[in-house]
């Protein structure tokens, strides 16, 4: 069987699902209707997994049962006391409507802290007000959603339920406290990042251009190490090439890159990992989650958009004009919207996967889409929502990938990993 892509007010509480040849394809996006003639009497599964204040990586589990994982910042609807959860939000990739229509069932949500907040000293109190929040809001809506803190919670027959899991994107709202890591495994976070675009307490920043600890701190050789007891799964996106060395050094668990793409496609760019730390990475077990964004994706868009950043910040400079301004950021909107940088597709997503795949195999790929964290105008093509996400199995599949390696790409490897933490820790 396959989901039939409904519009949200043909919608009702749960998706209908129809047989393959009792479908009209003519009422289905092409894309899909290609799928289910490749996917035939499957069931269409995708996990996607999510990170940061809008990031999480996207995810198959099983092809049969049903099952799609994402990992995504958070979204503003999550905030608004009255937002209807059986509309789309405007403004989010993220919401129970575009879940539902894209056959998601497992959202890892990115708890976000910036640098600057750890500078003011009030990541802990921050992260805290958030994690409190969800937890308040998705207590409203328990029919649609479940908070869970291990993947033995998961009913691969419940059908109509959201799991959500939290992440913590950037490492400081541990502040320099080990305890602190019991604290948020407790409040369910299951990754952390280690750190965002400036150095902290833990590490060095691939987006920083001073090297504070040249790697890990002595601190976050002990965040790593306790992390491990923990099992808290262990993020390398966003810190710098020696601190992902040190990491590995370290590291009795396999580790994951939540949203970073293969650096082979945009040389020089550190937030993107290379072929040596993929290799690295994979014997730990690990797995690399593609985001749907067009620098991550392409030279040619990672140079223009670095250019375009590098004459933003110039005139702000120039006219002494705060960044945090709101003029600052209406003259940064206009520039994005007069200087495009140019497009990815969901092929371009396909490529980093097929050089993961080429490189360590396909037990070690997966999908991190970055939702809710980068601006709109840089989301790929055709993966702008995570309703979206059947063009890219649609891709892989015309790429011969089987279901198998489809269901491990979308979901089951970071399912893997995510199980392997547990059992390390419950053994440490």
């Amino acid at each position: 069987m396959i989901e039939r892509i409904l519009e949200p007010e043909v919608m009702d509480n749960e998706i209908e699902a129809y047989e393959y040849d009792e479908m009209d394809f003519t009422e289905v996006n092409t894309d899909f209707a290609l799928l289910a003639s490749k996917l035939s009497n499957d069931q269409a599964t995708v996990l996607d997994v999510g990170c940061g204040p809008g990031r999480i990586p996207l995810i198959l589990t099983d092809l049969r049962p049903k099952w799609h994982i994402i990992a995504i910042d958070l979204a503003e609807w999550i905030f608004q006391e009255d937002f209807d959860i059986y509309q789309k939000s405007p403004t989010d990739q993220f919401d129970f409507v575009k879940a539902k229509e894209g056959g998601l069932n497992l959202v890892f949500l990115a708890i976000f802290t910036s640098p600057r907040q750890a500078e003011e000293g009030i990541s802990k109190e921050k992260s805290d007000f958030l994690i409190n929040k969800v937890e308040k809001s998705l207590n409203k809506w328990q029919k649609e959603f479940k908070l869970i803190k291990s993947i033995s919670e998961i009913d691969e027959n419940d059908k109509d339920i959201i799991y959500v899991v939290f992440g913590m994107e950037n490492g400081s709202p541990i502040e320099d406290k080990l305890d602190n890591l019991s604290f948020y495994l407790k409040k369910g976070v299951r990754y952390i990042t280690l750190s965002h675009y400036k150095n902290n307490l833990i590490c060095d920043s691939a987006n920083d251009s001073v090297r504070t600890w040249n790697g890990l701190s002595e601190f976050g050789e002990n965040v790593i190490k306790e992390m491990n007891r923990l099992g808290i799964m262990i993020d390398v996106s966003h810190v710098s090439d020696s601190t992902f060395y040190d990491i590995i050094k370290i590291t009795e668990a396999p580790v994951i890159a939540s949203h970073s793409g293969c650096r082979y496609f945009t040389p020089g760019f550190e937030r993107n990992i290379n072929d040596e730390m993929i290799i690295e990475l994979a014997k730990t077990g690990g797995v690399v989650q593609i985001p749907f964004a067009d620098f991550f994706l392409r030279e040619d868009a990672n140079r223009k958009f670095h250019q375009n950043e590098y004459e933003i910040s110039k005139y702000l400079n120039e006219n002494q004009i705060d960044p945090r301004s709101q003029y600052a950021d209406d003259f940064e909107n206009k520039y994005w919207l007069k200087n495009p940088i140019p497009k990815s597709s969901v092929k371009d997503v396909a490529d980093h996967i097929d050089h993961i795949v080429k490189l360590v195999g396909v037990d070690y790929a997966g999908i991190g889409s970055d939702f809710n964290g980068v601006r709109k105008l840089f989301l790929t093509e055709k993966l702008k929502d995570c309703s979206e996400y059947p063009n890219l199995i649609y891709e892989l599949l015309l790429r011969n990938y089987s279901d198998e390696d489809i269901k491990k790409i979308m979901g089951g490897n970071i399912l893997r990993v995510w199980k392997e933490v547990e059992k390390i820790a419950e053994n440490y």
